[in-house]
């Protein structure tokens, strides 16, 4: 349940836990800790830092609920859901939608961007009728605009593969979240994107360290 009851640690990178309802959910598991074994684990796309079969299994119980990419499916074996954009599954009360995530404007060489429409996805999850949005790595694509009721937008703000400070300040301005936290944030300034969100915006923009969480109000 988002609530005073709800956390979100951002282990890093673009990796985050989520502690709601009673279950654990993990996304994009690369850095941190993940001996606390998780209820969902949610894989944007099959990079190795957002689809690390190691930490997977490391996270990993019988019972828990796996979705991913089909390419990352393979990597990681077993039972994997696998979501289309627009797709969605509920299971015990939680709502996985996958959403579009690509590069349009950053290439891996002319032609060839780092993140193809239909490589990877974003994903809101959904409890107990609050949303938290994991844009997963991506520009501001036209989808990201049409988000509604996101409670709290998770969104990247490094460059080179994905939004860069002002694209994701954009996002956020459209998305109109209660919260974002930038990730996947290289070299950029969290804090520029923190005055670009707040100054235009009711948004408020939560700065976290690697291992820091955020208890959600």
């Amino acid at each position: 349940m988002v609530g005073t009851d709800t956390l979100i640690t951002w282990l890093g990178h673009a990796s985050f836990k989520i502690e709601a309802d009673d279950k654990i959910i993990y996304i994009d598991p690369y850095e941190g800790d993940y001996q606390e074994k998780a209820d969902f684990i949610l894989v944007t796309h099959s990079h190795h830092d957002h689809c690390d079969v190691a930490k997977i299994a490391e996270a990993r119980k019988e019972s828990s609920v796996v979705v991913a990419p089909s390419d990352c499916a393979l990597k990681i074996g077993g039972t994997v859901e696998s979501l289309q954009p627009g797709e969605r599954l509920t299971v015990e009360g939680i709502t996985i939608e996958a959403v579009d995530a690509y590069n349009y404007k950053r290439f891996r060489s002319p032609g060839t961007p780092f993140h193809p429409e239909g490589s990877g996805v974003g994903y809101l999850v959904t409890v107990k009728g609050k949303t938290i949005y994991h844009a997963g790595d991506t520009d501001l694509v036209p989808g990201m605009k049409g988000l509604k009721d996101v409670y709290v937008a998770l969104l990247p703000a490094g460059d080179t593969y994905t939004m860069d400070n002002p694209e994701a300040a954009e996002a956020a301005l459209a998305i109109k979240p209660v919260y974002a936290i930038p990730m996947h944030r290289l070299d950029t300034d969290p804090t520029e994107f923190k005055k670009m969100v707040e100054s235009h915006s009711s948004t408020r923009v939560i700065l976290l360290k690697p291992g820091e969480r955020f208890e959600v109000e």
